[in-house]
């Protein structure tokens, strides 16, 4: 039986005190982190194959079914306004388009060629690079865009919590985080949903690093959309520069990014 299927460790969860409830899943949780650490060689050597790629005009793309794919699309969706980047650079979708993100799409995921259809809407190319999505490692959307995805030269690897499973067979860079049963079995939602969080969060964060879209350790080329960005980009030009807080704040408002705004100063010193 497959990991993510195997019965919870826990029994009668109805019976328990909302303490144990609590303390029982964040035992659980704390296991998500070192099933991760065993798959950090998987991770590096996909991110080493999907760098050339975009750094020459490729994008990201992320296929998921359910929970996975929303996971993909958050993931997608905060890449423009923490780095700075096109909204086409990393791109999340889900089996059953767009009105999946709230409500679960009936076998949307069960057709095996849709994917590369979703895909194909984007004009694909060899310089795209595809993840697959699934906890299952067997989600039929997903496993048919991999496989579709490979054959037409572009880069795939998957995220999944089982392992050998078809999704792994059909891409170059399987990433297997293998999490174990979950506290409610088969909700997967739960610690399956964030070892991929986890994951995802390393491949773009990692992904914006080696694009140059992070300096010494801040985000300077994010976008300055309300008043608590506004305020942090401010602090980063004054620990930057070595300047006043006024000065800062009109920099930025004139330059409208971190990076402009001191490239500027230093420019004009």
């Amino acid at each position: 039986m497959d990991a993510t299927e195997l019965p919870s460790h826990f029994n009668d969860l109805e019976k328990m005190s909302t303490a144990e409830i609590l303390a029982n899943i964040n035992a659980e949780d704390q296991k998500v982190a070192v099933a991760v650490s065993k798959q950090l060689y998987q991770v590096e050597q996909f991110i080493e194959g999907a760098i050339p790629k975009i750094k020459a005009g490729g994008r990201l793309f992320y296929l998921g079914a359910g929970t996975s794919g929303r996971l993909g699309i958050l993931d997608a969706s905060e890449c423009p306004p923490t780095y700075g980047v096109p909204e086409d650079v990393v791109i999340g979708i889900i089996a059953g388009g767009d009105q999946a993100i709230r409500k679960a799409v009936e076998k949307a995921e069960d057709n095996p060629e849709q994917a590369w259809q979703d895909l194909l809407k984007y004009n694909v190319n060899e310089k795209d690079v595809v993840v697959g999505i699934a906890a299952s490692g067997q989600t039929p959307y997903v496993v048919g865009g991999v496989k579709a995805a490979r054959s037409n030269g572009l880069v795939a690897g998957c995220i999944t919590c089982n392992q050998d499973t078809e999704l792994a067979a059909q891409v170059q860079y399987p990433i297997e985080v293998i999490v174990g049963p979950e506290f409610v079995t088969g909700s997967t939602r739960m610690k399956a949903g964030t070892a991929q969080k986890m994951v995802l969060n390393m491949i773009s964060t990692t992904l914006m690093i080696k694009l140059g879209k992070v300096i010494g350790n801040k985000m300077v080329d994010m976008q300055i959309s309300n008043n608590k960005l506004l305020e942090r980009g401010t602090r980063m030009i004054m620990d930057e520069l070595s300047i006043d807080k006024e000065l800062a704040l009109a920099l930025l408002q004139q330059h409208g990014s971190v990076r402009k705004a001191v490239e500027a100063f230093r420019n004009n010193a």
